[in-house]
């Protein structure tokens, strides 16, 4: 089982009492409830509130292995499975392969915008954001400038689908809502959010009516809605966008990532090793359960497969397609070892749409009924409760919705500058552990305790004695202190993210 996300984990347990031993092999030790994700970003859940660990929740299930590490290649023909692991490789061989690893940020080719663009798909980017878009507050309380301030109090969220819709909504809450009295020098009131989309409608995927009553809810709130509107460019003080009416700029500091998806790397080695084709979103063509062709011992499921659903369309990259092809595959790997025909098509069956626009306010697509408002808000809760794993992590929900959305509190607003900073040198420094493994092959090895023993001996009563030599001190720094030394802490943060000249963060930095 390759991936612990919805699919993986449902596969799992619908398998408990099967005659299977399964080996979970993922890329973190817990489980990402994503659809909460951006409460994480904004200072409402914690992140263990969606994200338990992964053998905390399969702890009674008896028959799994759980392994850490990032699976790099697949041999089909010799059915193993090559695994790099933190500091180790590692291979696992497999009778039946379930790979349901999800599915990636996509720039549309312009990977550079991450940089200053994070997106949102998992912890660490949601701690990411969420040291940028409260330290943004911060640090215009610093500024004196009119215009560096309006810089730091605009956010602007690229696309208009339920995550970006979602984060826009929360971030014009706490503008408009919870900070407001708590700065002596700034008026959040006055932030400015922007919503911006290459596509004509909010929540496009919900209909006219309900996408007309999302755009209306969000205006309500202040968000400012750009739709038509294409993103050409991406840097540290700024965003380019491209509509009817020519290319402009929108200065802003904090840029959030919330369009497009892509399958990750692991889907397009699959398929070229089959022989499969892959979709422009690099998801595998499958047969119709979901077995990847000419292979039916390799199950592809929820964002890295490519499937039509009844009405000829790709399926879509949602949780339920995900849960529910996890059971299909776990069902069809049951039917096999009982003897049973197998090879019956996955059917998926869509239980509706849900997106929170704010407190109290929310988007419902369900079969034919179509809601919005509160009663939309009071069903995206129970389902949302339902679906979180464990039954601490819905009580400890439960009390900081309430603290959010009928108080005026956020409870997780703790935020660091490494958060804010921690990919860019992670991504300076390189894999730690690789670094290890070449810092100890080019240190001379350690002598053998034969060698040892073979080493000529040292009378130290008739050795002649002489005094330590002291080590030479270094010449102390006389130079004045300059411009860049005297700056605080803060200063630095801000200039780290706005000087856009600047090299990318060294080990030293």
């Amino acid at each position: 089982m390759v991936g612990a996300g919805f699919g993986g984990l449902f596969a799992i347990k619908a398998l408990r009492k099967a005659p299977v031993d399964i080996t979970l092999i993922n890329g973190t030790t817990y489980h990402l409830f994503q659809p909460l994700l951006y409460q994480v970003a904004t200072g409402i859940l914690s992140e263990g509130e969606v994200a338990p660990p992964i053998r905390e929740v399969l702890r009674r299930q008896e028959n799994v292995d759980v392994r850490l590490g990032w699976v790099k290649d697949v041999d089909i023909e010799n059915k193993v499975v090559s695994v790099a692991g933190p500091g180790i490789d590692y291979t696992v061989e497999y009778d039946t392969l379930i790979v349901a690893a999800g599915a990636s940020q996509s720039y549309f080719g312009n990977d550079q915008f991450a940089d200053h663009a994070p997106g949102m798909k998992s912890i660490d980017d949601a701690l990411e954001l969420r040291a940028r878009i409260f330290g943004a507050f911060e640090v215009a309380d610093l500024q004196t400038d009119p215009e560096a301030i309006q810089r730091w109090l605009t956010f602007v969220v690229v696309g208009a689908g339920p995550t970006g819709t979602e984060l826009a909504g929360q971030i014009a809450e706490l503008a408009h809502r919870n900070l407001p009295g708590q700065y002596k020098h700034i008026d959040p009131r006055k932030a400015r959010i922007i919503l911006v989309d290459a596509i004509g409608a909010v929540l496009n995927t919900f209909g006219d009516h309900l996408s007309a009553s999302a755009q209306r809810q969000l205006e309500k709130l202040g968000v400012e809605v750009k739709l038509n509107t294409k993103v050409v460019g991406v840097d540290a003080t700024g965003i380019e966008v491209e509509d009817a009416n020519g290319r402009h700029r929108i200065p802003s500091v904090t840029k959030v990532w919330a369009a497009g998806v892509a399958a990750p790397p692991l889907a397009r080695k699959l398929a070229e090793a089959a022989g499969a084709e892959i979709d422009r979103a690099g998801r595998v063509l499958v047969e119709k359960d979901t077995t990847l062709p000419g292979h039916p011992e390799i199950f592809v499921l929820g964002d890295m497969m490519h499937l039509a659903g009844a009405d000829g369309k790709p399926l879509p990259g949602v949780a339920q397609v995900a849960i529910q092809s996890g059971r299909h595959a776990a069902d069809q790997i049951k039917r096999r070892l009982g003897g049973k025909e197998t090879g019956q098509a996955f059917t998926y069956f869509d239980k509706g749409s849900l997106a929170t626009i704010s407190r109290f306010s929310a988007v419902a697509s369900i079969g034919k009924v179509r809601l919005s408002g509160f009663p939309a808000w009071v069903v995206w809760m129970v389902v949302h409760l339902l679906y979180l794993v464990g039954f601490k992590n819905r009580v400890t929900a439960v009390l900081h919705w309430a603290v959010s959305f009928v108080g005026r509190g956020r409870a997780e607003r703790v935020a660091t500058q490494q958060q804010a900073f921690a990919r860019r040198a992670i991504r300076a420094y390189g894999d730690p552990f690789e670094r290890e493994r070449a810092e100890a092959a080019d240190a001379p090895a350690p002598r053998t305790d034969e060698q040892a023993a073979q080493a000529t001996p040292v009378d130290h009563d008739q050795a002649p004695r002489t005094p330590a030599t002291p080590a030479k001190a270094e010449p102390a720094n006389t130079e004045p202190a300059t411009a860049e030394s005297e700056k605080t802490a803060p200063e630095l943060a801000v200039n780290e993210q706005v000087a856009d000249e600047r090299e990318p963060l060294s080990v030293r930095e």
